[in-house]
């Protein structure tokens, strides 16, 4: 089952810098503004690695984003900004935060680790979602150039007794490094270096079954990168062979691994928030045609709100599978027709049928709009936005054709469909808050 390893993490260096001005969200979270306000924040802030920006003449001098985020790692390890620990280590990872649009305070538990990478049919760690090309095509870049791990694969794990956190987390005292990103969320973190408890850890992880929350496209890069330099001696164990019970499991080579952060499943800090569709560009768009042709499959209802958040709180009022289209002429609310829905989607597995996005995807994207599996996975005409306001927005202000509000998928349907081996469309969960990216780095070498 699940294999987690301990690690010598490199980490920002706290007399050197700050750590507020130099870890960054996801790199598949990081707007052009914020982009821009990393680069201000720092000289050494983990966007120039992770999402650099490309500089004029870079084509003639033969530089990418990719050259210069390896020689600035290189150069930064250097020059002490980035220190390795001295022992291979574990890191509870905890995060504060009010769940957006409400007043509720939430704390998600956890803990960052090496973690096996097993191809899906092993059945150790599952995915839930359809992934993109390009995401994987650019981490794979970035992962040759720099020989490191930046972020974490956020995994999930059932553990309704909680024992995990309790050997974590029980008895521990202030945090050795605390930050507060600029969703207002407090992210501390605790060093566990003690080989007893890592050894507790590991052994209470070894029966867990893994579902992939965030980090699909970076967790496929990483396994086909590991797949490209496994050594001929490398046995399927995945582990270093151990002569001591006090030894720490180390992996079978480096690049058998990556970071992880491990959230239990059953816990209730997990938020999963929703996803937009935004569309646009599409040859022609005609909003009262699409309403027509909508009807075969949806009872579709106009709508006179004109808020974002009234159309969510609309749409969060409807029992069964529903989300509104807004277009340039106004908003509609469509509803599934139970049996049209079903005859369409005939030939895709129960658990899929019960979800939303894939009435979304199946039905609306691809067979009243013409967007086949291939255009979506090449977002060639289509955008993810978590803020329903500004999905809205793109398509008053002429620069999106429609957007399609959804609810969020949950926990329960989540866990349904990745433990059946099934799919969901790209895109389908955003988990909030995410991992911050430059807590702990994992060089390969």
């Amino acid at each position: 089952m699940a294999r987690i390893y301990p690690f010598r993490a490199w980490r920002y260096n706290s007399t050197v810098v700050r750590l507020d001005d130099v870890v960054t969200q996801p790199y598949d979270k990081i707007s052009p503004a914020m982009q821009q306000a990393y680069y201000q924040r720092s000289p050494y802030n983990l966007v120039r690695i992770i999402l650099g920006l490309p500089e004029l003449f870079d084509t003639e001098r033969g530089e990418s984003v990719y050259t210069r985020a390896a020689r600035d790692l290189a150069a930064w390890r250097e020059q002490g900004i980035l220190v390795q620990e001295k022992d291979p280590c574990i890191f509870a990872y905890s995060q504060r935060f009010k769940v957006p649009g409400t007043d509720v305070v939430k704390e998600r538990r956890g803990f960052i680790a090496l973690g096996k990478l097993h191809e899906y049919a092993e059945q150790v760690v599952f995915r839930h979602e359809q992934t993109l090309s390009k995401p994987k095509n650019d981490r794979l870049s970035l992962l040759k150039a720099t020989h490191a791990h930046f972020g974490q694969i956020f995994m999930l794990y059932s553990d309704p007794a909680r024992s995990v956190e309790k050997i974590l987390y029980d008895g521990n005292g202030p945090a050795e490094a605390e930050v507060t990103d600029e969703y207002g969320v407090l992210h501390r973190l605790w060093r566990v270096s003690d080989p007893a408890t890592i050894l507790l850890l590991t052994t209470a992880m070894a029966d867990k079954k893994l579902i992939i929350a965030d980090g699909h496209h970076r967790y496929e890069t990483a396994l086909n990168y590991c797949k490209e330099h496994a050594p001929d001696h490398a046995d399927g164990s995945g582990a270093k062979v151990h002569h001591s019970v006090n030894e720490l499991p180390q992996p079978a080579y480096p690049e058998a691994a990556v970071m992880m952060s491990f959230v239990n499943m059953d816990s209730d800090g997990l938020v999963i928030l929703p996803t937009h569709r935004v569309v646009h560009s599409l040859p022609s768009f005609d909003a009262e045609a699409f309403a027509t042709a909508a009807e075969e499959f949806f009872t579709v209802e106009a709508s006179e709100l004109g808020a974002a958040i009234d159309y969510m709180e609309w749409l969060g009022r409807q029992a069964g599978t529903a989300f509104v289209a807004v277009t340039r002429g106004g908003a509609l609310l469509l509803r599934s027709k139970p049996e049209a829905v079903a005859a369409a989607l005939a030939g895709m597995p129960e658990r899929q049928r019960q979800l939303d996005l894939s009435h979304l995807h199946s039905i609306v994207l691809d067979r009243l709009l013409g967007l086949d599996a291939e255009k979506v996975r090449e977002q060639t005409n289509i955008r993810y936005l978590r803020d329903a306001g500004e999905a809205v927005d793109l398509v008053r202000r002429g620069e999106a054709d429609v957007t399609f509000l959804t609810n969020p998928v949950s926990m329960e349907q989540l866990r349904e469909v990745a433990f059946a081996g099934d799919v969901m469309p790209q895109k389908s969960t955003d988990f909030f808050p995410k991992l911050l990216s430059g807590l702990t780095i994992y060089a390969l070498e």
